[in-house]
């Protein structure tokens, strides 16, 4: 475990050197690994930092409201409404690492233009080492690392927490000073709902995640799981009122973990699954049943895709 305080002077030293006098934008998505990031770039360059928040579209319910509030004593603060841009490029692709790969590149396209706007030459990132880990040992291209084009319009990429685990960054945001929404925040995806949903990437299958993903977390915040979501997986018959329907299949999963790189799925009540259940069938007249996932990582990952 690497000590906080320590971590954090040095973190600051190595930014303000590998910047310099120049100008760096900052992905900020409202995670705990990047308001880390941010906050030690912030810390080290102070105005020559500007923070991009991307909402492509992707988020989980309110997340884009909830980062302009959190983050508004941030001035440099960009809000990048980029929605229809990512579903174009995720329009017809089906395969996970194909659009890892596509919502990397247009990730970086994003951060490239606010950077030309802004004179920026370095791009600051929250990777941490199991994001690394994972995509150079084959299991998935994290849209930050393997999901990363070849050809990328910076001078460098700066990643002062690349070589810790979620749990150190926990420790390094507490120090920091950062709230509990910041700290203890529940993981979510770079590449957001496109994982938790198998195959195409489509508005309606969007809003049924989103939807879903939201009952999940609210449903299972006293059990306090390492992650919790839903995913759209298919679709299969059902029945609502005296009418068959063939609707959407919505997988939830929730599990306990340190790091991410192993983890088990949680023990939970019969009758939370079934409030859980209910919920999301009731409000969502496109789907058709609801499934609890009990597999642990391995053999399964944490997210679908």
């Amino acid at each position: 475990m690497v000590d906080p305080g320590t971590f954090v002077e040095d973190a600051v030293e190595e930014i303000r050197e590998a910047v310099g006098d120049a100008n760096a934008v900052i992905a900020l998505s409202g995670g705990v690994d990047s308001s880390v990031a941010a906050t030690l770039a912030y810390e080290a360059i102070g105005d020559s930092l500007t923070a991009v928040y991307v909402d492509t579209g992707l988020m989980r319910k309110g997340e884009t409201e909830g980062i302009e509030e959190t983050f508004a004593f941030m001035e440099s603060l960009r809000v990048v409404e980029a929605q229809d841009r990512f579903l174009d490029a995720l329009a017809g692709v089906t395969d996970p690492e194909e659009k890892r790969h596509a919502i990397g590149e247009q990730f970086i396209r994003e951060f490239e233009t606010v950077a030309r706007e802004v004179g920026a030459e370095y791009l600051v990132q929250g990777t941490i080492y199991p994001d690394r880990i994972e995509s150079e040992g084959n299991i998935k291209s994290h849209h930050n690392v393997g999901g990363l084009p070849e050809a990328v319009d910076f001078e460098g990429i700066v990643e002062p927490v690349r070589d810790l685990y979620k749990d150190e960054v926990r420790d390094v945001a507490r120090e920091l000073g950062l709230e509990e929404v910041i700290s203890e925040r529940m993981p979510f995806p770079g590449p957001g709902l496109a994982v938790r949903i198998v195959g195409e990437v489509t508005e309606e299958k969007l809003a049924v995640a989103r939807d879903a993903t939201h009952v999940v977390e609210d449903e299972l915040e006293e059990f306090e799981p390492w992650q919790a979501f839903a995913a759209v997986l298919g679709k299969a018959t059902g029945v609502k009122g005296d009418n068959r329907v063939h609707g959407w299949v919505v997988a939830v999963r929730s599990v306990e973990s340190r790091d991410g790189m192993t983890a088990r799925a949680q023990e939970l009540p019969w009758e939370v699954l079934q409030r859980i259940q209910s919920r999301i069938t009731g409000t969502n007249d496109d789907v058709a049943r609801v499934v609890y996932d009990v597999t642990h990582k391995p053999p399964a990952t944490i997210e679908y895709e």
